[in-house]
C-alpha cells in the first residue's frame, strides 16, 4: 500500500477519545506536593515588605519560598533565546527574568512567592494569610507611548524603555526616493492587536528531585522538552544536563505558547530538592491569561508605492514591537527575523526598508503565537494592496496579478532572492488565486454585491495572497543572526528483530497528528504496515537531543531527519540481502518490503533481513550486527508555503455586525502526506485568523491591569461564528528536502485576518475608504466607523 497522500485516520485519537490521553497534570507522584504562586496584582510596584509567617505556620503548609530565597540561592534568571543587536551593533538590553521577584514586580501575575503544601487548596488559603506591601507605581502597557520621554520605566538599563531598534532591506534612503518618486503612495497606520494563546489543556509542571540518583524529573507541558532542559539546566539552575529528565507527555494545544522556557518549570525543580519531594503546580485559566506568552502587539506605519500602471515601487515599513515586560525565550526573533523577512511577500517589490523598535511594558510577555511575525508581515502587505486598489480605482486581483512574482521551481530555475534577506525555495503564485477567483465566482458576487448595495445590503470580499517561512533554518545561518539554540532535528529508526520499527523523534506533537503522519512515511518507505511502527517523542532520556515542535517544521525538518535514518536503514539491509540472496548490491531493487533480484523471483523481505541483522549467522564479514540508526536533519533553507485566501461578508447597516457568508482557502503546502490532518492543520489556522480579525483581542488599562482576563471578556470564535470552509490546494514541491513538504500548521492562521478585515473594508465601501478600523472588528467599531464616514 502507498501511504503517502493518503487521508488516513489519526492513530493517536484512540486515547484521546476515549479518555485515556495522559497530560501532565493527570500524573502523580508518590509523597507529591502541591505549589500556589503568589502574583503581584500590580503593573508596577515597589514590594516594600513580605511576611510570610502566618502562612507559613498554616497547617498542611510544607515550605514557602520568596523572591529572596531564589536571589539568595544564586540562581540566575530565565533566559532569552535569541539575541538582535542594535542598529549600531550593540547588545540588546537583556534585563533579568527572575524566578521570583525580590523587589519591584513588573506586570500584573509576577511572581513573588511559592506556597508548596499537602494539596492546592491549602495553599491557596495560605497565599491569603501573605501579607505584601507595596508601594504602587505608574505603568505604560502601549509600545508606541513606552518609549516618549517621561513614560515610566520598566528596566532601569533599558533606557526609554527600548531592547533593541532594528532595521532590514535597501538603504532607507533609496527607499525614501522610491516613496517619494512614486506616482500614488497608500499609508496605513495599523494596530496588530495582542492575542492570547487559550490552549485547552493549561500550562502544568512537576519538578521531582531523587536524592537515590541525584537526578531531578521535570514533568512539563511543553512543545520542546529539549531546550527546556538546555536553558533551565545551563543558564537557569546550573544543573548538569545529564541530572536532568525532561518529559512531555500528551500535551493539549500550545500554538506556540509552550515552546518557551517558564518560571514555574524550574521553580518546581529547584524547591523539590529543598523539600525532599515532588511537587506539582498547574495553572488556572486566569493565570493562564496573565502568564501564557500572549502573540502580536504590533504598532506599525506602513506606506507602499505606486507607478502608474500600479506597479508596486517601494514599501516603507516602521514597527513598535511591545515584548511586554521581560524577554521571552524567542521573542526577540518574532519581529525581525520572522516578520522583517516577510515583508517582500508574493511581489516584485524592488525597494523596501523595515525599521523595527522593540520595547519593553508593564505587561505579560509577548513571544511566538501562531504564524509568529508572519501574520503580522502579511496584514500589513495584504491591508495595503486591497487598501491601494480602493483608491486607484483597481480590481484587487487584477493589482496582485500585476505584481506577483513569476513562477520558479528552485530546480531548473533559482530562488527567488528577495529585498529583505531571504530566498525562496519555489513558488506559483498566480494559480493559487486563479482557483481561488474561481472557487468564489468573481463576476458574478461583482454583480450580486452591486444589486445587494442597492437595497441597502453591504457585502464585502476581501482578499489575501500570502507567504510564510517555515522550517527555520539553517542553524549556521540562525546562529549568526541571533539564535541562541540549533535548529535541526534528530531521528532514530531502531528496526527490531521482528522487523517491527520504533522511531524516536525530536519533533513533538500537540495536536499535531505526529504518531500518524510519520508513521506513513516510515511506512512508505519501508512498505511495512503503520501497526508494525512506534513513534516516541517528548521524553529527554528516550530520544536524542531535538529542537521541538514550532514555525511549522516538524514534516519538514523531523521527517526528513527520519527519512535520513530510513535510508540508512535500507542502505545497510541491502547488503544483507545481498549476502542472503548471493547478488550484487547494484543488481537489488526494493519495492513492496522486499529486496528482489532484478529479472528475477528471487527475494528476501524486511523481516528476514531485521531477523538475520540481530542474529548474524549468516552474514556478511565486517558488517557490524543490529539495523538502528540516528540522523540529525539540518535544512538547507527555510520552506515557503503560499496561498490564497478569500472572505465575504455581510455586514449589518444598522448595528455593524459583521457575518462571515464564505471563506475559501488555496492554500500550497508542497506535497501532502495525509491531506485529512493538512485539512484540520487549515480548518483550526482558519479559525484562529478569523478570530483575530472579529472576536479576539487582550486589552490592559492605563494602570496595566488586564480586562480581559476570562473567557467572559475574551471573546474566542465558536462554531457557529463560522462559515464551512471551502478549501482547495495547488502543488510546488520544496526542492531542498526529501520530502517536498513545506508546512502546513500556521497557513490558516497567516492569510485569513487579512483577508476578512478586507472584506469588511470592501463592504463600507458606499460611506468612502475606511483606514483606521482596528481589530476586532467589533459591531461597535463597525458602527461608528460607519457613522464618523
Amino acid at each position: 500500500m502507498t501511504y503517502i497522500g493518503q487521508s488516513v485516520k489519526r492513530v493517536e485519537d484512540k486515547r484521546f477519545t476515549t479518555g485515556k490521553g495522559k497530560y501532565t497534570d493527570d500524573i502523580k507522584l508518590v509523597g507529591m506536593t502541591h505549589a500556589h504562586i503568589v502574583r503581584s496584582p500590580y503593573a508596577h510596584a515597589i514590594i516594600k515588605s513580605i511576611d510570610i509567617d502566618t502562612a507559613l505556620a498554616h497547617p498542611g503548609v510544607v515550605a514557602i519560598f520568596t523572591g529572596k530565597d531564589i536571589a539568595a540561592a544564586g540562581i540566575n534568571g530565565v533566559p532569552a533565546g535569541w539575541q538582535v543587536n542594535f542598529k549600531d551593533g550593540t547588545t540588546m538590553k537583556e534585563p533579568p527574568h527572575p524566578l521570583l521577584v525580590a523587589d519591584r514586580v513588573k506586570h500584573v501575575g509576577d511572581g513573588i512567592a511559592v506556597i508548596i503544601a499537602e494539596d492546592l487548596a491549602t495553599a491557596r488559603d495560605a497565599a491569603d494569610l501573605i501579607e505584601i506591601d507595596y508601594e504602587v507605581l505608574p505603568a505604560v502597557t502601549n509600545p508606541a507611548e513606552a518609549v516618549k520621554a517621561g513614560a515610566p520605566q520598566v528596566h532601569d538599563n533599558a533606557p526609554n524603555n527600548i531592547c533593541f531598534d532594528w532595521e532590514l532591506g535597501n538603504p532607507k534612503a533609496e527607499v525614501d526616493a522610491a516613496i517619494a518618486a512614486s506616482h500614488h503612495v497608500t499609508r496605513l497606520d495599523l494596530v496588530n492587536q495582542r492575542m492570547a494563546p487559550n490552549a485547552i489543556e493549561p500550562r502544568s509542571a512537576i519538578g521531582h528531585y531523587d536524592d537515590s540518583k541525584d537526578k531531578f524529573t521535570l514533568y512539563t507541558t511543553s512543545q520542546n522538552p529539549h531546550l527546556t532542559r538546555l536553558l533551565m539546566c545551563a543558564f537557569v539552575l546550573g544543573i548538569p544536563e545529564h541530572k536532568v529528565q525532561v518529559i512531555a507527555p500528551d500535551v493539549g494545544g500550545g500554538f506556540g505558547s509552550k515552546i518557551f522556557h517558564y518560571i514555574e518549570e524550574a521553580l518546581v525543580i529547584w524547591a523539590s530538592k529543598q523539600i525532599g519531594r515532588p511537587i506539582k503546580w498547574t495553572s488556572t485559566r486566569s493565570e493562564a491569561f496573565l502568564t501564557d506568552a500572549h502573540g502580536r502587539d504590533h504598532v506599525t506605519t506602513a506606506e507602499m508605492g505606486f507607478d502608474k500602471e500600479g506597479k508596486v515601487t517601494a514599501l516603507r515599513v516602521s514597527t513598535f514591537a511591545n515584548l511586554g515586560a521581560y524577554i521571552s525565550t524567542f521573542a526577540p526573533a518574532v519581529p525581525t527575523y520572522l516578520h522583517g523577512t516577510l515583508l517582500q511577500g508574493l511581489y516584485t517589490t524592488p525597494k523596501i526598508h523595515v525599521d523595527v523598535t522593540a520595547v519593553f511594558t508593564h505587561t505579560n510577555a509577548v513571544d511566538a503565537y501562531r504564524g509568529a511575525g508572519r501574520p503580522e508581515a502579511t496584514y500589513l502587505l495584504e491591508r495595503l494592496m486591497d487598501t491601494a486598489a480602493l483608491e486607484m480605482g483597481m480590481d484587487p486581483a487584477e493589482l496582485r496579478f500585476k505584481n506577483f512574482i513569476p513562477a520558479f521551481d528552485g530546480v531548473t530555475q533559482p530562488g527567488y532572492q528577495t529585498q529583505v534577506a531571504l530566498q525562496y525555495d519555489s513558488g506559483n503564485y498566480e494559480p493559487v488565486l486563479e482557483r481561488g477567483l474561481e472557487m468564489v465566482g468573481y463576476e458574478n458576487f461583482r454583480k450580486e454585491q452591486a444589486e445587494a448595495r442597492k437595497n441597502g445590503k453591504l457585502l464585502g470580499i476581501g482578499f489575501s495572497t500570502y507567504i510564510e517561512a517555515c522550517g527555520i533554518a539553517p542553524s549556521a545561518v540562525v546562529g549568526a543572526l541571533g539564535a541562541r539554540a540549533g535548529l535541526y532535528e534528530s531521528a532514530q529508526v531502531r528496526v527490531q528483530p521482528t522487523g517491527k520499527v520504533s522511531v524516536f523523534t525530536g519533533s513533538h506533537s500537540h495536536g499535531q497528528g505526529h504518531e500518524t503522519t510519520f508513521a506513513q512515511v516510515v511506512a512508505d518507505r519501508l512498505g511495512i504496515a503503520m501497526e508494525d511502527i512506534d513513534i516516541v517523542h517528548g521524553d529527554s532520556d528516550s530520544v536524542a537531543f531535538g529542537m521541538g515542535t514550532y514555525g511549522s517544521r516538524s514534516l519538514a525538518v523531523g521527517g526528513s531527519a527520519i527519512v535520513k535514518s530510513i535510508d540508512k536503514v535500507l542502505e545497510k539491509g541491502a547488503k544483507i540481502a545481498a549476502h542472503k540472496l548471493e547478488a550484487a548490491e547494484e543488481d537489488l531493487e526494493y519495492a513492496g518490503g522486499r529486496w528482489t533480484v532484478k529479472g528475477t523471483d528471487k527475494s528476501i523481505g524486511f523481516g528476514d533481513i531485521a531477523l538475520t541483522a540481530y542474529v548474524p549467522h549468516d552474514y556478511p564479514a565486517g558488517l557490524e550486527p543490529g539495523l538502528d540508526f540516528s540522523s540529525f536533519y539540518d535544512p538547507a533553507n527555510f520552506t515557503y508555503p503560499f496561498g490564497c485566501h478569500i472572505a465575504i461578508v455581510e455586514v449589518d447597516a444598522d448595528t455593524g455586525k459583521v457575518t462571515l457568508k464564505r471563506f475559501i482557502a488555496v492554500d500550497d503546502v508542497g506535497n501532502v502526506i495525509n491531506p485529512m490532518i493538512v485539512d484540520g492543520q487549515i480548518h483550526g489556522g482558519l479559525a484562529q485568523g478569523i478570530g483575530q480579525a472579529m472576536l479576539e483581542g487582550v486589552a490592559y488599562d492605563a494602570e496595566g491591569q488586564l480586562m480581559t482576563g476570562s473567557f467572559m471578556d475574551y471573546a474566542m470564535p465558536r462554531a457557529d461564528d463560522l462559515p464551512s470552509f471551502e478549501i482547495d490546494r495547488k502543488v510546488t514541491p520544496c526542492p531542498h528536502n526529501p520530502l517536498g513538504v513545506k508546512g502546513a500548521g500556521e497557513a490558516g492562521c497567516i492569510g485569513s485576518t487579512p483577508a476578512v478585515v478586507n472584506a469588511v473594508m470592501d463592504a463600507l465601501t458606499p460611506f468612502g475608504i475606511i483606514k483606521n478600523l482596528e481589530m476586532p472588528m467589533t459591531p461597535q467599531r463597525v458602527w461608528r466607523a460607519m457613522h464618523q464616514k
